[in-house]
């Protein structure tokens, strides 16, 4: 692996972390085995989304990169390229780790520039993926944000978030939060071969039910509906019914989409376990990264359809942050803070 493009005195943009800060572990034990922490000293954490972007938000904050949930489509593989690892198992295996994220947050948040934008977590790789339950970076994290009463979102496929239920819980009572967990369907062998590392998708339900218990309303991102494999009308209703019974607010489906990075090991994966399907994915997504409109407008409908059967009303908007944001420097106006939810 070469650190050097992202380290200080390279030729390229801005460093990310010192050329010697970086740590690389190895852990023996079975919930870690086969995975290499490599541990940094990031010198930012708040990430301006590119403009080009079909992401509703501006900011994110990242504390990792890589992804041990290993599902085979996931579109953030390609951003492991950018640290010469490989898109594919290296994705998987090789998770870096931004040590001093919370402490960099906070002091972020703290920054006379910063107006106060919503930030969203969890939408390039999961914050609550298994490194977390080692590396404990999100409750600094969440403390950091209710501290500053800023608006935020968490998109996870891990039920440790219930770990922080009652950070969470207290951040609700200062601004506004949306939490939001990806179950793209309930079909129990397809979830073992596409997304081998994330808790089933019972389980992610089951953290549904409790956060909504807890009086933490939280949506269901119904990601990805995968063509041929799993969007039969009775594997959509299936996925629906539980959503609605787990509690949720909302339900949302998203259709897959293959970038590049993910779309190779996608496709590799898919010719060993589905090679009749090859084909038709290659005429589906011949015009790019995206299914066909029509396609995702009719999983869309159907989807909606089956949340009014079943009753899942739209997510309610929860208060609004509770504190004046300070007053910009030289009487500028200040920017308009994005406090959208991840659906």
């Amino acid at each position: 692996m070469r650190w050097e493009n992202l380290a200080e005195g390279s030729a390229g943009p801005a460093a990310l972390f010192g050329a010697d800060a970086v740590v690389t572990r190895t852990i023996d034990t079975p919930e870690f085995r086969g995975i290499t922490f490599h541990e940094v000293r990031a010198r930012s954490i708040v990430n301006r989304v590119p403009g080009a972007s079909r992401m509703p938000f501006e900011w994110t904050v990242n504390p990792y990169r890589g992804c041990s949930h290993a599902c085979v489509y996931c579109f953030a593989r390609k951003t492991h390229s950018y640290l010469d690892l490989d898109t594919g198992l290296g994705f998987d295996s090789q998770i870096v780790v931004k040590t001093n994220a919370p402490e960099l947050l906070r002091r972020e948040l703290g920054s006379p520039r910063w107006t106060g934008a919503h930030i969203a977590m969890g939408t390039n790789v999961d914050c609550y993926q298994r490194a977390e339950g080692r590396y404990r970076l999100m409750p600094g994290i969440i403390e950091a944000l209710r501290d500053r009463a800023n608006p935020f979102s968490i998109l996870t496929k891990g039920t440790l978030i219930l770990r922080d239920l009652p950070l969470l819980r207290a951040a609700t009572e200062v601004t506004e939060v949306g939490i939001s967990v990806s179950v793209g369907f309930t079909d129990t062998g397809l979830w073992r071969t596409v997304e081998p590392g994330t808790p089933s998708p019972a389980a992610r339900l089951g953290a549904v039910r409790a956060l909504t218990d807890a009086g933490i309303e939280c949506g269901v991102l119904m990601a990805p509906v995968i063509p041929f494999l799993g969007d039969s009308p009775e594997q959509l209703r299936a996925t629906v019914r539980a959503v609605a019974e787990a509690g949720a607010t909302s339900v949302t489906p998203l259709v897959l989409h293959l970038r590049p990075g993910a779309r190779e090991w996608f496709t590799a994966w898919l010719g060993a376990h589905h090679p009749h399907l090859v084909p038709r994915y290659e005429r589906m997504y011949a015009g790019g990264s995206y299914a066909p409109t029509w396609y995702q407008r009719r999983i869309t409908r159907q989807v909606h359809e089956l949340a009014a059967e079943f009753d899942i009303g739209p997510a309610r908007r929860g208060e609004t942050r509770k504190i004046v944001a300070p007053e910009p420097p030289n009487g500028s106006a200040p920017a308009a803070a994005t406090q959208l939810s991840l659906l």
